[in-house]
C-alpha cells in the first residue's frame, strides 16, 4: 500500500492509511525494525476506522513497540488528512484518548493533548514520589543528572533541568534513564535548558526510538514540568534539534496545546 514519509519539526514518521481495512493492523516488531533500517523514522503511524472520531491512530516506535500517544505524529496525521480534504479540524482517536487538531496560519497544526497526568501512579513510578522533583539521579562518565520532573502526556516523561544541554552526553544518559527500574514501563528522558521563562531548549531521548530531532509530548512535558518548578510561564517556545514548537498549558481547563510545523517528504510503498 502507499504510505508517506512525513515529519513534524524534524520528528520523522511513516504514515499509512488503513481505514478501508476491516480489522485492526497487526505488525511484527521485526518488520518495523527492518523498515527503520531502510527509512529513518521515529514512529510508524497507521490510521484505522473509528466509531467516535475521524480516525483511530495506532502508533509504533521504530523498535517495534506499540505506544499510546505521539504529539507531533498526531499533528502530522491530522495535517495530511486536512490536505486530503477532511477540513480544518480533525479528531484523532488514540490509545491515550481522542485528540483534537486544528490548522493554524501558515504550515502549522495545533493539537489539544488534554491535561497532563501528574500522580506518581500515572507516570508510572515504581514507588511513591513527588513528581514535581523526583528523588532520583543517575550518573554516566562522571556526569550526574538528578531530580527530574515527571509528567505523563499519554506516555511517561522524566524532564531533567540542566545548565548546558549541548555539553551533555544525552544519548548515554537517556539510555540509562529509560531502563532504570524506577520507571516500570520505561520512560522518555528530556533534557531541558531554561533560556528564559518563555523559551526552553530541549533534547529528548525517546523510549524505543532513541535521540530524536523533536518530541511533541516531550515538549509538552518540559513546559508542564518547568512551570510546576517555577522556571517557566504557561506558554513557551521549545527549541528542539529539528525545529521550533510552541506549547501552552491553559489555565482555564488545564489542557496542553502543542503547535508546530509539518513537512511531507513524499510517498513510499509499504507492505502492512
Amino acid at each position: 500500500m502507499k504510505a508517506r514519509l512525513i515529519n513534524g519539526a524534524g520528528n520523522a514518521f511513516i504514515l499509512a492509511d488503513a481505514r478501508d481495512r476491516p480489522s485492526p493492523t497487526r505488525i511484527d516488531a521485526a518488520r518495523i525494525r527492518a523498515w527503520a533500517q531502510r527509512w529513518a523514522f521515529d514512529q510508524l503511524l497507521v490510521l484505522e476506522k473509528s466509531g467516535r472520531a475521524d480516525a483511530f491512530m495506532r502508533i509504533w516506535n521504530s523498535d517495534g513497540d506499540e505506544v499510546g500517544a505521539c504529539g507531533n505524529g498526531t499533528r502530522a496525521a491530522a495535517w495530511r488528512m486536512m490536505e486530503d480534504g477532511a477540513g480544518d479540524r480533525i479528531a484523532l482517536d488514540t490509545a491515550a484518548g481522542v485528540l483534537l487538531a486544528s490548522r493554524t496560519p501558515g504550515h502549522e497544526v495545533s493539537v489539544d493533548m488534554g491535561p497532563p497526568r501528574l500522580d506518581w501512579r500515572d507516570i508510572p513510578l515504581a514507588r511513591e514520589m513527588d513528581t514535581v522533583s523526583l528523588d532520583f539521579y543517575t550518573e554516566v562518565d562522571g556526569v550526574r543528572i538528578e531530580n527530574p520532573g515527571a509528567v505523563n502526556m499519554g506516555n511517561p516523561h522524566a524532564v531533567f533541568f540542566v545548565r548546558d544541554v549541548e555539553s551533555l552526553p544525552v544519548e548515554r544518559l537517556g539510555r540509562e534513564v529509560e531502563y532504570d527500574p524506577v520507571f516500570p514501563e520505561r520512560v522518555n528522558a528530556g533534557f531541558a535548558q531554561i533560556l528564559d521563562p518563555a523559551h526552553i531548549r530541549l533534547r529528548v531521548w525517546e523510549r524505543g526510538a532513541g535521540l530524536t530531532p523533536a518530541c511533541g509530548t516531550g515538549a509538552c512535558a518540559a513546559l508542564v514540568a518547568a512551570h510546576r518548578r517555577g522556571l517557566a510561564g504557561r506558554r513557551a517556545s521549545i527549541t528542539a534539534d529539528g525545529g521550533e514548537l510552541f506549547v501552552e498549558w491553559r489555565e482555564n481547563d488545564g489542557h496542553v496545546i502543542l503547535t508546530g510545523p509539518v513537512e511531507d517528504q513524499g510517498e513510499i510503498e509499504l507492505d502492512l
